[in-house]
């Protein structure tokens, strides 16, 4: 009645589960409850551990437990076969000899084979006792094994980093490089149609990709190599607009005039006022070349003395209609290539004497070309100034 009364509902302190009654929580600590510890039921067997009741079934595969078991069934094999000879010896042997050989037999058989089994089965427990300690071992090893990759890793992964630094770092210094072996393959290309007599004469090749890129305002414009008009004088070069620049664009091609910084700016006379002419070339016989002139504005920038490499371009923006080396087989274009002379005027060459000028052959060295325009001059002032006979 008083546990009734002050313990309606008592719950185990292990798992907590409530019970109408303290005989259903005796029952359940002593048979059910998961939470409990108890002692293995082999203790006086060598196995003393007490585990908790929900891991009684992994006990059971351990080591101590199997070993366990095979001493409680050889204690308990042992001690029938005792309790049997104790019973045979009190019989009669002599009233009953082939029953006791018999009995004997039947018995002593049967526990010879269950012995074996149990050794069979101590066998088997130490193989796998052996087993474990050696996959133990492997686990080990492989552990080991694991710990110096992971290791080897990490440095393998620090030596990829410092690599990919490294080449970072060159990467800059590589640029650099291409740039100054481009501007040097500029120089040396310049070079090889260096002029120091004041005109250029400008091979332009691939004419047709040079359109093209042109056209897809991939590259809107070229520049010519620099030439100069002595070998301490300006340093000058052509801008070229295949497809046109500003309002000629797409119906005419620009050509431009540019003046570049040199070494001798310094003494030479500023703003630049010559005048330049431009020159397309007729590569046929009838040579109908394509000529026009500007003289600098002496107001510009772009004829004061140059502060940075090049001064802004100026020149013809309408030199000539784009349609008229687009045409199939005109006499602008041969070969893919086409050809722009770019010539300063220092001595004032009459717009009359141009032609003239410009149809010398190239060849010519320049004193002789300079000769005969002298020549050609001479001979129209004399015409000019003798009066027609009467």
């Amino acid at each position: 009645d008083h546990l009734q009364q002050s313990h309606p509902n008592p719950s185990c302190e292990y798992c907590g589960t409530l019970f109408n009654s303290t005989n259903a929580l005796d029952y359940h600590k002593l048979n059910e409850c998961d939470k409990i510890t108890v002692p293995c039921a082999l203790r006086d067997y060598g196995c003393v551990t007490s585990v908790i009741r929900a891991e009684l079934p992994q006990h059971y595969k351990s080591e101590q437990h199997q070993t366990a078991i095979i001493i409680f069934i050889q204690k308990v094999f042992s001690k029938s076969t005792n309790d049997q000879n104790e019973r045979f010896s009190t019989m009669d042997v002599d009233t009953f000899p082939h029953t006791t050989m018999l009995s004997s037999e039947n018995v002593n058989t049967p526990l010879q084979e269950v012995c074996e089994t149990i050794d069979i089965l101590a066998g088997g427990v130490s193989a796998l006792n052996e087993d474990t300690q050696r996959l133990n071992r492997e686990s080990i090893n492989i552990n080991n094994v694991m710990d110096t990759l992971t290791r080897d890793f990490a440095l393998v992964k620090l030596s990829i980093q410092e690599h990919n630094t490294y080449l970072d770092g060159l990467k800059p210094n590589q640029d650099i490089l291409n740039q100054d072996v481009a501007s040097l393959k500029q120089k040396l290309d310049d070079m090889q149609f260096v002029s120091y007599d004041g005109a250029l004469l400008w091979k332009i090749t691939n004419f047709a990709a040079r359109m093209e890129d042109a056209l897809s305002e991939r590259q809107t414009s070229i520049y010519s190599p620099p030439f100069y008009s002595s070998p301490t004088g300006y340093k000058m070069r052509g801008r070229l607009y295949l497809n046109g620049d500003g309002n000629a664009r797409r119906t005419h091609i620009s050509l431009f005039f540019v003046l570049m910084r040199s070494e001798y700016d310094a003494i030479l006379k500023f703003p630049f006022n010559y005048k330049v002419t431009f020159c397309l070339y007729d590569q046929t016989s009838t040579q109908r070349h394509i000529i026009d002139s500007f003289r600098p504005d002496a107001k510009s920038n772009s004829f004061q003395r140059p502060r940075s490499e090049m001064n802004i371009a100026s020149g013809i923006p309408k030199f000539c209609q784009l349609s008229t080396i687009q045409q199939e087989g005109n006499v602008y274009v041969r070969d893919d290539t086409m050809f722009i002379k770019i010539m300063v005027d220092f001595g004032d060459t009459p717009k009359t004497l141009l032609p003239f000028a410009l149809n010398l052959n190239p060849g010519f060295p320049v004193n002789i070309q300079q000769a005969m325009i002298k020549q050609e001059t001479e001979k129209r002032t004399q015409q000019t100034s003798t009066p027609p006979a009467t």
